[in-house]
């Protein structure tokens, strides 16, 4: 069966057998077609984690990197895991922000910005699905490389994304370990360069979902490299690790300082071609040196709330210690 078809079939059952019904119970009905969609990524979640635990889990296990003690910081993962995998995290997004971006690109067409499709650009070509699927997917993950690579240059945003590598336990849950501020940027970027670029709704679900299957993968607790050539075309868990590496993959210059290596998140062409990549560097511990005992011991919070308000607590000491002025 077409998987197209499979997964548009599997979308309307989905949506007439349980979301329609309690839209209509909560007097939402005005709001269907945001339900439909968001029954897309609900879907594909699902579909995402069933991956996760047979296939990736089950690499996890046979060749773990490191032994698992902290429990804890991973039952906090998995919270972040189902709060945007199940669509919860884009559902308030369809509420709130969309609309916002909808109005603006709306705007820029009025002012004069050209309607666009990347699909068109060699008719014949780029127009099959999955030759078009294929650009969109390096399109987007270039915007990642650079949206990465500005999350770890900028220090106000820094001070968000660090939650990300605070986790000293990386497994297959770790990817969505974020600030939830810090996720509204991401993807506001991307829903952004989605309107602009005229991806089709169906398509930009399938790019977003290949991507955080691939990055789940990426995060893993497992001993695994694609060997010398492969290492170049995808990003494997050792990459990977070594980003996430205590004073190789960020902080590279010394404590405090910004920068680092290995910011690709799906193809490593981007830290070739802008020399990030650190090829044959061996994965250490994973974290922040700050949260080391001779650093500090920086506390980034173990629960999900917690992290969050000390994220912000972390910014805005940013934005204090940046608006103060200089001494001479």
């Amino acid at each position: 069966m077409d998987p197209i078809a499979w997964f548009d079939g599997a979308q309307q059952w989905l949506f007439e057998a349980a979301v329609q019904p309690l839209m209509f119970a909560a007097g939402l009905a005005g709001l269907l077609e945001q339900g439909f969609r968001a029954t897309g990524w609900l879907l594909v979640g699902l579909l995402q984690i069933l991956i996760m635990l047979t296939v990736i889990r089950a690499l996890e296990h046979w060749r773990p990197a490191e032994q698992v003690t902290d429990r804890a910081a991973v039952r906090t993962d998995i919270v972040y895991t189902l709060v945007h995998r199940l669509g919860l995290f884009r559902l308030v997004l369809f509420f709130t922000l969309d609309p916002l971006w909808d109005a603006l690109v709306t705007e820029l067409r009025l002012a004069g910005l050209p309607t666009w499709s990347l699909d068109g650009v060699w008719p014949g070509v780029t127009d099959a699905a999955p030759v078009s699927f294929v650009i969109y997917l390096v399109l987007f993950d270039f915007a990642d490389y650079l949206l990465h690579r500005a999350q770890h240059r900028f220090s106000w945003w820094w001070q968000l994304h660090a939650l990300h590598h605070s986790q000293r336990q990386m497994t297959m849950w770790s990817d969505n370990r974020n600030h939830l501020l810090d996720d509204v940027l991401r993807d506001s970027a991307f829903v952004l360069l989605a309107m602009l670029v005229g991806i089709a709704p169906a398509q930009f679900i399938a790019v977003v979902a290949v991507t955080q299957l691939l990055e789940s993968l990426a995060h893993a607790n497992v001993r695994l490299s694609f060997g010398n050539v492969g290492e170049r075309l995808l990003v494997s868990p050792r990459f990977h690790r070594v980003h996430h590496a205590i004073g190789v993959g960020h902080e590279s210059a010394g404590p405090g300082s910004l920068g680092g290596h290995n910011f690709a998140v799906l193809f490593p062409v981007w830290d070739a071609l802008f020399r990030t990549a650190r090829w044959h560097e061996e994965p250490g511990p994973t974290g922040i040196r700050d949260q080391l005992p001779e650093y500090g011991q920086r506390d980034y919070g173990g629960g999900f709330w917690a992290q969050q308000w000390l994220g912000l607590g972390r910014l805005f000491g940013s934005l204090r210690r940046a608006g103060r002025p200089a001494r001479t």
